[in-house]
């Protein structure tokens, strides 16, 4: 549970039709072998003790009478389960009538029955015939001897997260226009469990899919579904068992149906991240909020928890901005490509401006947005001869990169300007003072300075516009000088990271028929990143490579996203980060690099304040008039003091 995990199991158990003795050992044995994997919910299907097939013997009290003993021997054996709070299904009798309900077991002891609401009777379901619908406002029932509250209006209060509450639904419930599910998540509920008793049909389960997805993120919730699977009754339907385990819109762990052995049970374990959920409905100012008539209906029942480590078995994507799935990767290229290009086909058609400059280095950005002007250009039916592709050598440019800049222009049909700056440069040193073999941040950044000079200089002289080639992971880091290549008319690449430029990049090289543009943006992909501001070794080649000086940029954007998107404090990026990582960075490693961003992150922020208009294109952005409103001068303090005690 620490960093706000917990460790949930779905168990679509075997089941037997009526046989509540056998059922009640097989969700004993189950529910004690996830406990001892560390599961601190355990969820079983829909009437998991009777099996949901009995038909009319739901109306005979043998059946039910058999179904009581079996809920207080599996209440029994909670006992022995640690702390695991458990939901199973359960016909239950109270006032006359009988209801479909998840009886809510912890500590040897029955908590709560929550009743299903909404009784489907239409096609194959006519569970009409037996439950009546259970009550919302919450009443008190006797069972086994103690009081139980009773209705769907019940949230179990946990006290080892902070903001842990847990609701229950009953599979018909998440199907409906006014599912409960709103209620319970605007009352506070973070996890909501789904006793089902789904069958299966053709096309149905990809529905499903969408649908338990979706509720999750709608109401920003874990979200643990779980139907009957083998043992029920497939005398007119076939139950296949699906488990899904979602967070906040995103499938975390699944088992598709039929997705086991003949007779074997089948169980999914997830870790749900409650500090993210909660994280993310702080963010989101249209997050539900209850209403005091429905607030004042709702019980609470606080459970205690001890705080323990979760043994975390979710994977960690440790390139979050870029699908590992080849077919998705190019899909979300495209897509970027598309935002970025439509972005500047507005601003140039907005400003009626027929000519772009940009500076062309044969680096990864200024190839990225030199292909993105491209594309801007023929959206408008502006020929590329009024790309301006402007080089500027000086101290640091080797002739690989020099080459590269030159043939991408020529492939791609702009207009190629070479303007050398060193002589430039060397006047300025002269007129400031400075000593050219002193290779300080004065010596870098006049380069830097004089490059969007000559830039801006050249869109003014020609009526152009200066596009900016700066990408995401720079700004987070401030890897950019200031009023330098900090600055643009627009910057194309500023929604991007640099893990993401990459494959952009290659995405244009597969799909390109030009033989000679792939060969060179292959090798634009192949040279280390690097300012090219340092002159090069003796062999030529570039000395200055930017990992090595402020790190790798794949953990730098592993950092941004976590930290950004998903709020998680740097002792919590610090463990993901290990997980991800494990067996290419040790702890110390990424633990050296995480100060490094954190220190840049903050000190660097009067950069991003200033930045030029650019298309937002993730969940992760900087810009100060979008995303990101964060004081120039905040204090780093918190999260560096943070990062020391580890």
């Amino acid at each position: 549970m620490r960093d706000g995990f917990i460790k949930a199991a779905a168990v679509a158990a075997v089941c037997r039709v009526a046989d509540t003795r056998g059922n009640a050992e097989r969700i004993i044995a189950a529910m004690k072998t996830a406990a001892q994997e560390g599961a601190d919910i355990i969820v079983f299907p829909e009437l998991s003790i009777t099996g949901y097939t009995c038909g009319d013997l739901f109306l005979q009290d043998t059946l039910l009478r058999g179904a009581e003993e079996a809920l207080k021997e599996i209440a029994a054996a909670t006992k022995e389960c640690g702390q695991a709070l458990v939901f199973v299904g359960f016909p239950l009798q109270a006032s006359g009538k009988l209801y479909n309900t998840a009886a809510v077991l912890h500590g040897g002891r029955v908590l709560a029955f929550i009743p299903k609401t909404f009784i489907p009777n239409y096609a194959e379901f006519y569970e009409k015939r037996y439950f009546a619908e259970g009550p919302h406002e919450v009443q008190t029932i006797v069972f086994d001897g103690g009081k139980v509250p009773f209705g769907s209006r019940i949230i179990i209060d946990a006290d080892c997260i902070p903001g842990l509450g847990i609701a229950a639904e009953i599979c018909e419930d998440a199907w409906a226009a006014d599912a409960p599910d709103i209620e319970h998540s605007a009352e506070g509920a973070t996890v909501i469990v789904n006793l089902s008793a789904s069958n299966e049909t053709v096309g149905k389960d990809s529905y499903r899919t969408e649908l338990i997805s979706s509720i999750s993120a709608r109401t920003i919730t874990g979200y643990i579904y779980v139907s009957a699977g083998d043992g029920e009754s497939t005398q007119d339907v076939v139950f296949g068992g699906r488990v899904l385990i979602c967070e906040n819109g995103s499938l975390i762990a699944q088992k598709k149906a039929f997705e086991n052995e003949w007779g074997e049970e089948k169980t999914v374990y997830a870790d749900i991240d409650i500090a993210r959920i909660n994280y993310e409905r702080r963010r989101s100012s249209t997050f539900l909020t209850p209403e005091k008539t429905v607030q004042d209906t709702y019980c609470h029942i606080p459970v205690h928890m001890d705080v323990r480590e979760t043994r975390l078995t979710r994977r960690f994507d440790p390139h979050p901005f870029v699908p590992s799935d080849k077919s998705k990767r190019d899909e979300r290229c495209e897509e970027i490509l598309a935002i970025q290009s439509r972005g500047l086909a507005k601003r140039l058609e907005h400003t009626g401006c027929r000519l772009a400059v940009i500076g062309v280095s044969g680096g990864l950005d200024s190839t990225l947005a030199l292909l993105v002007t491209a594309r801007a250009f023929d959206l408008l039916k502006i020929p590329r001869e009024n790309i301006l592709a402007v080089t500027m050598p000086c101290f640091g440019t080797t002739k690989r990169t020099h080459n590269n800049a030159l043939t991408l222009a020529d492939a791609l049909h702009a207009t190629l300007k070479e303007v050398n700056i060193k002589k430039a440069v060397l006047r300025h040193f002269e007129d400031i003072g400075q000593d050219p073999d002193c290779h300080d941040v004065t010596y870098e950044n006049s380069q830097a300075r004089e490059r969007t000079q000559v830039l801006m200089d050249i869109a003014n002289q020609k009526g152009g516009m200066v596009i900016g080639t700066g990408d995401l992971s720079e700004l987070a880091l401030g890897w950019a000088t200031y009023n330098g290549d900090h600055m643009s008319m627009y910057g194309v690449n500023g929604g991007v990271p640099k893990t993401l430029v990459s494959h952009l990049v290659r995405y244009f090289a597969q799909t390109t028929d030009d033989e000679k543009l792939a060969a060179c943006l292959l090798d634009v992909l192949d040279t280390p990143v690097s300012p090219e501001l340092l002159p090069p070794d003796k062999n030529g080649t570039i000395s200055q490579k930017t990992e090595d000086l402020v790190g790798p940029y794949e953990l730098h954007d592993f950092f941004l996203y976590y930290m950004l998107r998903c709020g998680f404090p740097p002792s919590k990026v610090l463990r993901v980060a290990e997980a991800a990582f494990a067996g290419n960075y040790d702890r110390e490693t990424i633990l050296r690099w995480e100060k490094t961003f954190y220190r840049r992150f903050f000190t660097q922020q009067f950069k991003r304040s200033c930045l030029p208009d650019g298309p937002k294109v993730g969940s992760v952005a900087v810009s100060p008039r979008g995303d990101l409103r964060m004081p120039s001068d905040a204090v780093s303090a918190l999260w560096l003091e943070e990062l020391s005690d580890l």
